[in-house]
């Protein structure tokens, strides 16, 4: 009987099933770290010395020595025979049972057969690989920083480029196999119209998926010409691979985060490697396709929150707004996701060459809870000037949150949304009439969420936390889990930065001013050198240019002592740098209401007093988000007054920064005009 449930079976049953979830329905489980701890379900003790590690799989009874996975539990504990515990088990995961046929032994020796054909399909491409034929391949992968012991630790290969067409499948034929297991493995093509079955992969750098077991069961081939059809091509469905149940590095992650790193998902296999080569070695990605149930499910095993890291261009956006979507109904107690964006432009391997870790901890410390996105995607660009369009976004939310299938869960979320809405609309608990413009987006397109002062601010009478979502009597106020007041600061600077929003996808105003002064008033490094390259800048593109302006100081015949002439030469050598695109991009981020002194032609005092400024702002900023950060999870952590007092002063202080920046800026422009009238 035993050999009915074949070891994929098995697999896919402790797969879809926790120990904690299996024992936890016998054994009374408290979380202790990483692991759950309990009393003894096999003897009487008064002292717990009963552990549950879901990452590793298994039990461990201290009191009588007893050790096991889900199986041995449910054989140990109801005394079944190895079989009947499967069959329940199977039930409790909707795992359909294996037929029972009488040629089970034979193919379950069919899949390891195919197993070992895959394993010498993966030599063959890393042998290829280190040939004279793989220099091509070798170069590209040098070009991403992507060592030879990153090429041997993650088995990567190449595939033969044309005319060759058969070099996989000569290679495996000397070796004794099939051209039916090469087919089956889907390493060749074949059909009605195909005469002769061919390599599936050619010119391509191979990268091995592996299953829990390191076991290969497909490939990701990665084409070298820009004139193909796919620039990423997968195996096919096979009996050993299905794309919607595994995950890229998968078994290493596993191990990494029950060792305590992060799970982090981006969005393919380069990424993936360039992330644990950066030291995140918690990476996975899905295989060519959108996040699958199945592969959530797969995450959750591994993390309670995975941080989904996705490009922050707009098909970035929209992937993790599809993410939040998949991942809405089967939230449970602790389970959630947490979103990091990109830079635009930018994928993890670019941020990981330009930044190194430091940029890559940025984005995600950033991360952002799944029921921020939501909120943010349902404001996004939207127009909620009259009161059926926030009628129509109350309605949204509240069928959102009922696609919540865990009851507290649903409950939880219904209560933070109606907050939110309270807040964005009727911030002082409904209080006060509509004294707002018609449209409620700032100047960027991007929602506007008011801030707790003037009037003009407050939006809406009775609000959204009144009767219908948010509970309570009809015009009382909302919810008080969360404390009274504006749910966030609407300042453009605090919105956009790397805490409120994650890696910002523009060079901030002040941080392009910063670099603007320095191009245009090349004298300041002389005497602030030291100070420059000590600033902390949040863009990896703010990074290139400020090496780039030092790189060009440092020419000797940057010790002119005339100033136009300096800026003349700092430019000439930026621009024979590469880095005259940078520039642009700075530039074209500063307005015109230009701060005066960082401008050509302003006088030495001007630009001293307009650097000293600029610098001071930026560590007060820089230092300010940090804070926040830290107020806004000890206020999660505790939820008590000094906690949320200390939120709240840490925002009023930044909007004292806000204040102060906007004078800066204003007296700058008088002045310039005063200058000019001169």
């Amino acid at each position: 009987m035993a050999m009915r449930f074949t070891p994929q079976f098995l697999d896919e049953l402790r797969a879809r099933l926790s120990v904690s979830e299996v024992v936890g329905k016998r054994v009374k489980l408290k979380k202790a770290g990483r692991e759950w701890k309990g009393l003894s379900p096999f003897q009487q003790e008064k002292t717990p010395s009963f552990y549950v590690n879901d990452q590793k799989g298994f039990y461990h009874d201290f009191s009588s020595g007893k050790h096991g996975d889900i199986i041995d539990f449910l054989m140990e504990t109801d005394g079944l025979p190895f079989a009947e515990a499967v069959e329940r088990l199977a039930s409790m995961a909707g795992l359909p049972l294996p037929a029972v046929t009488p040629d089970a032994a034979r193919h379950e020796q069919r899949r390891r057969t195919l197993h070992d054909v895959m394993e010498l399909a993966a030599k063959f491409f890393s042998e290829t690989l280190a040939s004279r034929v793989g220099a091509k391949a070798r170069g590209y992968l040098a070009d991403r920083a992507i060592s030879p012991a990153t090429q041997l630790q993650f088995r990567l290969g190449y595939a033969p480029p044309p005319p060759e067409r058969f070099a996989l499948k000569e290679h495996l034929g000397k070796l004794g196999v099939s051209v039916e297991d090469m087919i089956e493995t889907g390493l060749l093509v074949a059909g009605n119209d195909i005469p002769v079955p061919y390599d599936r992969f050619r010119d391509r750098v191979m990268f091995p998926i592996t299953d829990l077991r390191g076991r290969v069961i497909a490939f990701g081939g990665r084409a070298l010409e820009k004139d193909v059809p796919a620039k990423y091509l997968n195996s096919p469905e096979t009996p050993l691979f299905h794309k919607g149940d595994n995950l890229y590095n998968h078994q290493t992650a596993r191990k990494a985060t029950h060792d305590g790193a992060a799970l982090i998902v981006v969005e393919g296999y380069v990424d993936v490697i360039a992330m644990v080569t950066a030291g995140f070695a918690g990476s996975v990605a899905p295989l060519g396709t959108a996040l699958t149930e199945n592969q959530l499910a797969l995450l959750w095993k591994m993390a309670d929150e995975p941080i989904l890291c996705f490009d922050g261009d707009r098909a970035g956006q929209k992937a993790a707004y599809r993410a939040a979507d998949l991942a809405l109904p089967f939230l449970a107690p602790g389970k959630s996701l947490r979103f990091a964006l990109l830079p635009e432009g930018q994928d993890p391997d670019d941020l990981a060459r330009s930044g190194g870790r430091g940029a890559i901890e940025e984005v995600i410390a950033a991360a952002r809870p799944l029921a921020d996105m939501i909120w943010s995607r349902e404001l996004e660009g939207g127009n909620f000037a009259t009161p059926e369009r926030r009628a129509a976004l109350e309605a949204r939310i509240k069928e959102l949150s009922n696609g919540i299938r865990d009851e507290v869960v649903r409950r939880y979320y219904r209560q933070d949304l109606a907050v939110r809405l309270q807040r964005t609309f009727a911030p002082d608990g409904g209080r006060g009439g509509f004294a707002g413009r018609g449209n409620f987006r700032g100047q960027s397109g991007r929602p506007f969420l008011p801030r707790g002062g003037g009037q003009a601010n407050r939006f809406g009478g009775q609000g959204f936390g009144g009767q219908g979502f948010g509970g309570g009597r009809r015009g009382a106020p909302g919810p008080t889990l969360l404390p009274s007041g504006p749910y966030q600061a609407a300042s453009p600077q605090l919105a956009a930065s790397p805490i409120m929003k994650g890696q910002r996808s523009a060079i901030s105003r002040r941080e392009a001013l910063i670099l603007q002064i320095l191009i245009n008033h090349p004298w300041l490094l002389h005497d602030h050198l030291e100070e420059v390259a000590a600033l902390e800048l949040a863009h990896p593109e703010a990074h290139k240019l400020r090496a780039g302006i030092i790189a060009a100081f440092a020419n000797d015949h940057h010790h002119s002592s005339d100033p136009g002439e300096l800026a003349e030469k700092m430019r000439a050598d930026i621009d024979k740098g590469g880095f005259s695109q940078l520039l642009q991009r700075v530039e074209n981020g500063i307005t015109n209401a230009a701060v005066w002194g960082a401008r050509e032609g302003a006088a030495r005092d001007d630009v001293l007093a307009t650097w000293h400024q600029l610098v001071t702002l930026h560590r007060q900023w820089h230092s300010l988000l940090r804070e926040l950060k830290d107020a806004e999870l000890a206020l999660g952590e505790d939820p008590s007054e000094a906690n949320l007092a200390w939120l709240r002063d840490v925002k009023a202080r930044i909007g004292e920064v806000d204040g102060t920046e906007a004078l800066i800026e204003g007296f700058g422009e008088l002045s310039g005009r005063f200058q000019k009238s001169v």
